[in-house]
């Protein structure tokens, strides 16, 4: 059984897990490359507006890093829309992308260092637009961070999960180079 089939049962048995704990600070003061694989099999945590709790399990994210990647926000350098890539990791990300679609990131990494992980799925849920409509992003969430609300955070499964790697999605603007990092990650 993968590790995910294996969370996705668990869920249901239980209904939902124990309480579990918060990823702390220092997970996501990493570097992204290390981050964002491990966030696979995390657990996403919404507080919705009636009261409810639900849990949902991350199943594929994106990495950018830094001003060179050219696939990143910030290569273009600091601006008010990046600023909180710069900022020290564990703060909420959140863009609006084509018009329609705001997009969930979670900033990793040093200070001064911007780097950012793109939530890219979650449980049945494939497609970072889709993902930010099941947990319901606003740009409220922007510039927050995953340990000082109650709306939103991660918490650890405790599970090691397997994964691949392929290419990240949308980004052929960024040459060859760039589009072919392969800095997607999946839940296998």
């Amino acid at each position: 059984m993968t590790c995910h089939g294996f969370y996705q049962q668990l869920k249901t048995l239980t209904g939902q897990f124990n309480p579990m704990k918060k990823l702390p600070n220092s997970f996501f003061t990493r570097d992204v490359l290390t981050v964002a694989p491990e966030l696979l099999g995390k657990t996403i945590c919404r507080k919705f507006k009636d009261g409810t709790v639900k849990r949902f399990t991350i199943t594929e994210v994106e990495a950018y890093r830094g001003e060179e990647d050219l696939a990143c926000h910030a290569s273009k350098g600091r601006t008010a829309r990046t600023e909180v890539m710069y900022w020290e990791g564990g703060y909420m990300y959140v863009y609006l992308i084509y018009g329609i679609h705001l997009l969930l990131n979670f900033v990793s990494g040093e200070k001064d260092n911007p780097q950012a992980v793109l939530i890219r799925g979650i449980d049945d849920v494939v497609g970072p637009g889709r993902v930010s409509k099941a947990l319901d992003i606003r740009k409220e969430f922007n510039q927050i961070h995953l340990l000082n609300n109650n709306e939103l955070w991660v918490e650890d499964s405790g599970i090691i999960a397997n994964y691949k790697s392929d290419v990240r999605v949308g980004v052929d603007y960024a040459g060859e180079y760039w589009k072919n990092r392969p800095w997607r990650f999946m839940l296998t």
